[in-house]
């Protein structure tokens, strides 16, 4: 009979211990997955802050080139390389809708960062816009190359940029003639901005303004 309870024993005990590391094993796995998670937005943070670090750059660039420079600012070539070696490195073993929330973000920062720098901006030339427009286009280069983010979304947001600059380029009547049929494109903050910069060669009117205010009150 001691024999028999020693077997039987030593069966409940072997029960007993066989279920903990399922348990454990659970309980790992969720922890991983959170943990996934968390490395994910990490990610996703660290990018969107390399993409203001380097924006940042514009603020203390004057662009009062005396000719066309050909190649996008430093700051501009630095990131994009940023941006495709970081998804090449990931490539083989994070998945496209992950890879397209951690770059997710870099078009629409960097498309506001191209238009809030005109804000600090005192003059800007020819050149200086056309050299804004060339680091727009080499950042969308940059990240439409990357499959698993939406090419769409970066055309618009960082055209939209651009197209905020080449308005720098026309005479005063015909900005006017633009805003009034595009009213709602920019906000009155970011038209306003654009007579405040001082752009050679551009004359604005005394009452430029007053004539601008009247067309954004139909908004």
């Amino acid at each position: 009979m001691l024999g028999n309870a020693s077997v039987k024993h030593k069966g409940h005990h072997h029960a007993r211990t066989s279920s903990v590391p399922s348990r454990n094993l659970a309980s790992f796995a969720d922890e991983y997955r959170k943990l996934a998670i968390d490395c994910l937005k990490v990610l996703r943070v660290e990018m969107q802050l390399k993409t203001i670090f380097h924006m940042q750059e514009m603020t203390s660039r004057e662009y009062l080139d005396d000719q066309d420079a050909e190649e996008p600012d430093d700051f501009i070539i630095s990131l994009t390389a940023q941006i495709t070696r970081r998804d090449e490195e990931m490539a083989p073993f994070v998945a496209g809708v992950k890879r397209n929330y951690i770059f997710g973000g870099i078009c629409t920062i960097a498309a506001n960062s191209f238009m809030k720098a005109l804000a600090d901006m005192k003059s800007i030339n020819l050149f200086g816009v056309q050299q804004i427009c060339r680091n727009s286009i080499a950042l969308k280069q940059a990240l439409a190359v990357i499959p698993s983010i939406d090419s769409e979304t970066v055309q618009q947001r960082l055209d939209r940029a651009r197209t905020y600059y080449e308005l720098l380029n026309m005479p005063f009547e015909a900005l006017l003639a633009f805003i009034t049929e595009h009213v709602n494109l920019f906000t009155a903050t970011k038209y306003t901005n654009l007579l405040k910069v001082q752009v050679p060669g551009r004359e604005i009117p005394a009452d430029a303004r007053d004539r601008l205010s009247e067309i954004l009150s139909h908004r």
